[in-house]
């Protein structure tokens, strides 16, 4: 970590004179360097060709650091996967932050170089941004901001109006992962194996799939906020269908599911932050399935239901023991700062 004078961030940092500068220069530019952002300008100028895709997100995540990551790496991941779920190659991000007065200078470091380090994963670069600080007590350590761009793949037709009844609906990897990581260290909840967050960036997976599938790839989806259940239920009412799933094909982490029950969660609302869901034509979906194994976080991909005629615009599971049910949409919030 370079030298910045100061243990806290303070609010002179956020004053636009020399601490902002000393911070930018020695901090943000330095570590993010690339020829866009050298410029140091207010904005980027980007030459594009051809459709584009445009997301932007906040991330208020308490605490900013968890198992398995911190809020840095999950400002970059969330918003090259949102792009990615369009159908996107993400290429350029920008960066906000809102950082309370008082936060410790290494904590900032090590999120910065987080950030860095998710960037470079994901191969994407931040071009612009922007750093603001609040009075302590006026926030909670740091919030971030992030908006990225992208180029739409060649082969991308990504919309609820192509789904058809027929269709399968995949899910990427375990579910409810990321949400009981944060509970585990909220409520002090101790397991025989660690429960690590799942973020990571997925476009590079969701790119070789629409290499290979194009468009039989129906819709891509990323179940943040509000999980699968939310998810499925706004494509069933986008759509017009109906969706059937199956309980014993959904995978959970034993150890995920325990914590659900003991917080008395359903792990179908609780948030994810490292898989997505994808509603396939039926004749790719096990080859789909596959691919999707080839990939380190795609090793527990399953087909976990289908596009239905019957019940439009419901959910309805199956449970292990063959009852049904319907799957509503999340009322309220069941994990509120979890991304």
């Amino acid at each position: 970590m370079p030298s910045l004078d100061f243990d806290v961030i303070t609010l002179g940092h956020g004053s636009g004179g020399i601490l902002t500068n000393k911070l930018l220069e020695s901090g943000v530019f330095n570590l993010l360097k690339n020829p866009l952002l050298d410029t140091h300008h207010d904005g980027a100028v980007i030459d594009f060709s051809g459709k584009l895709a445009f997301s932007t997100d906040s991330y208020v995540i308490s605490p900013v650091f968890f198992p398995g990551g911190n809020i840095g790496e999950l400002a970059v991941n969330g918003t090259v996967n949102d792009l990615a779920m369009c159908g996107a190659i993400p290429k350029y991000l920008s960066l906000s932050f809102i950082i309370e007065e008082g936060l410790p200078m290494t904590e900032f470091w090590e999120i910065l170089v987080a950030i860095k380090n998710a960037a470079q994963r994901a191969n994407v670069q931040i071009v612009t941004g922007d750093t603001k600080v609040v009075e302590k007590g006026k926030g909670d350590k740091i919030f971030i901001n992030t908006s990225g761009i992208g180029e739409v793949h060649a082969k991308a037709q990504i919309s609820a109006n192509r789904i058809k009844a027929g269709d399968k609906i995949i899910v990427s990897g375990y579910v409810a992962t990321h949400g009981i990581a944060i509970m585990s260290v909220r409520e002090g909840l101790d397991f025989e194996t660690a429960i690590v967050s799942d973020t990571t960036n997925l476009n590079h997976s969701v790119k070789e799939l629409l290499d290979e599938f194009g468009s039989e790839i129906h819709l891509f989806r990323d179940p943040t906020r509000g999980g699968v259940a939310t998810v499925l239920n706004e494509i069933a009412r986008d759509c017009g269908l109906g969706i059937d799933i199956a309980q014993k094909k959904i995978p959970v982490l034993d150890e995920v599911f325990g914590a659900c029950e003991i917080l008395g969660l359903d792990p179908l609302y609780v948030a994810n932050e490292g898989i997505f869901m994808a509603i396939v034509a039926s004749e790719i979906a096990d080859d789909f399935v596959k691919k999707l194994h080839e990939f380190e976080h795609g090793k527990n991909a399953a087909i976990i239901g289908e596009v239905v005629l019957d019940h439009p615009k419901h959910v309805i599971l199956t449970s292990k023991i063959g009852g049904k049910r319907v799957v509503n949409m999340l009322v309220g919030e069941q994990l509120p700062r979890i991304c």
